[in-house]
């Protein structure tokens, strides 16, 4: 089902025409996600054995290796394709994303619902 969500998620990034409501897969990705976490959580409360720090590590090991690539992709993309300020935000939401605080910043510089963080979508032909 991972899967299946992460392809919704990608064919309506690539063909959006053919699958306009993909985005709905990360919702299904992060549900099945917050499934997995928080029965491996509950089994360690029930035995004992739960920590923060093996929590946070374990999230470490397995978000890492890919986050790294695609941020030293963006950088190394960045700096041929940004003028220096983009550049400079760059590097804030790079470091942003390796200290898990990126929403925070995110927040910080634009709302939810400003014209400029708005992807406008042509409208639905149903027919």
């Amino acid at each position: 089902m991972r899967g299946m969500a992460v392809s919704a998620v990608v064919i309506f990034h690539a063909f959006q025409n053919l699958l306009p409501s993909g985005f709905v897969g990360v919702d299904i990705f992060f549900v099945i996600f917050d499934y997995l976490i928080s029965t491996i959580t509950f089994i360690k409360l029930d035995q004992d054995i739960f920590s923060f720090k093996d929590f946070y590590v374990r999230r470490i090991k397995g978000i890492f290796p890919a986050l790294i690539v695609v941020l030293v992709t963006c950088f190394i993309f960045g700096w041929f394709a940004l003028l220096a300020d983009e550049y400079k935000q760059l590097g804030r939401h790079i470091f942003g994303g390796t200290s898990f605080i990126s929403n925070m910043l995110l927040w910080g510089e634009s709302g939810y619902f400003d014209a400029d963080v708005m992807v406008i979508l042509p409208p639905l032909n149903l027919t």
